[in-house]
C-alpha cells in the first residue's frame, strides 16, 4: 500500500482532517491526528505531532469548523469556518460509479478526491448525499460521510474497510464504543431499522434512501 501511494501520488497532494470544536475543545482530536500520522507514513510525508497540535491551538479558538492540511514538506495550514446546524435528515441516492474495494487511495484522506468532488457538484435536486457501492455490490460510503446501520434485530453495524472506504474518525470512535463491522448490501439497507450517515464534524444524520433499482 505504501509503495503505490508514494509512487503514484498527484502533484501538490495534501492530507486533510476536518474537525469540529465542542465545549471541551476539538472533538476526537487524538483520533484525527493518529489518522493523519498514518496517512503521512503511507505517503512518506514528515509529521511532527507537537507542531501540529501547536498550530491547532493557536488558530482554532472560538471556531466550530476546522480544516487541517499537511503537505509533502510536513507544513500545515489551519483554516476555520462556520458550521451550519444539521438538517433533520439527509435524502441519499445510490451513485452509478462503483468503487474498487482494493483502491489504496480510499484508505487515506487527501485532496485526491476528484470523483467525490464531481459527484457532490452533480447532486440532483432534493438529494443531499450519494452512497457508493463497490464492484461486488457492497455498501461503501458517501462523498463526505461513512454509513451506519441499525439492523432489524437491533445490531449496530458499519461496513468494513475491506469493502473500500475511508477509515472515518467518527466510525472509529463508534466501533470503539460497541458498533460492529459487517458487509452490507442494498438489500440489508432496505430491511434496516435505522440508517445514518455521518462524520466527525457533523456527527450522525438520519438517512432516508431515494428509490433505487
Amino acid at each position: 500500500m505504501e509503495s503505490a501511494l508514494r509512487t503514484d501520488r498527484p502533484e501538490n497532494l495534501l492530507l486533510i482532517e476536518t474537525m469540529g470544536r465542542g465545549a471541551d475543545g476539538i472533538r476526537y482530536l487524538d483520533l484525527h491526528l493518529a489518522r493523519m500520522k498514518r496517512g503521512a507514513e503511507a505517503l512518506g510525508y514528515p509529521f511532527d505531532e507537537s507542531q501540529v497540535r501547536s498550530a491547532l491551538a493557536d488558530a482554532t479558538e472560538g471556531h466550530k469548523r476546522i480544516r487541517l492540511t499537511l503537505n509533502e514538506a510536513g507544513n500545515t495550514v489551519v483554516e476555520t469556518g462556520h458550521l451550519p446546524p444539521n438538517p433533520p435528515h439527509w435524502t441519499v441516492a445510490v451513485h452509478s460509479t462503483r468503487l474498487k474495494a482494493d483502491d489504496p487511495w480510499l484508505q487515506v484522506k487527501t485532496t485526491n478526491r476528484a470523483l467525490y468532488n464531481q459527484a457532490r457538484a452533480d447532486l440532483p435536486s432534493g438529494v443531499d448525499e450519494w452512497l457508493f457501492l463497490n464492484e461486488q455490490g457492497e455498501v461503501c460510503e458517501g462523498t463526505i460521510a461513512n454509513i451506519f446501520v441499525v439492523t432489524n434485530d437491533g445490531r449496530r453495524v458499519t461496513p468494513p474497510l475491506t469493502s473500500g472506504l475511508l477509515p472515518g474518525v467518527l466510525r472509529q470512535s463508534l466501533i470503539q464504543n460497541g458498533w460492529e463491522e459487517q458487509v452490507l448490501t442494498l438489500s440489508d439497507l432496505s430491511k434496516a431499522r435505522e440508517i445514518h450517515m455521518g462524520n466527525a464534524l457533523r456527527g450522525l444524520i438520519r438517512v432516508q434512501l431515494a428509490p433505487f433499482a
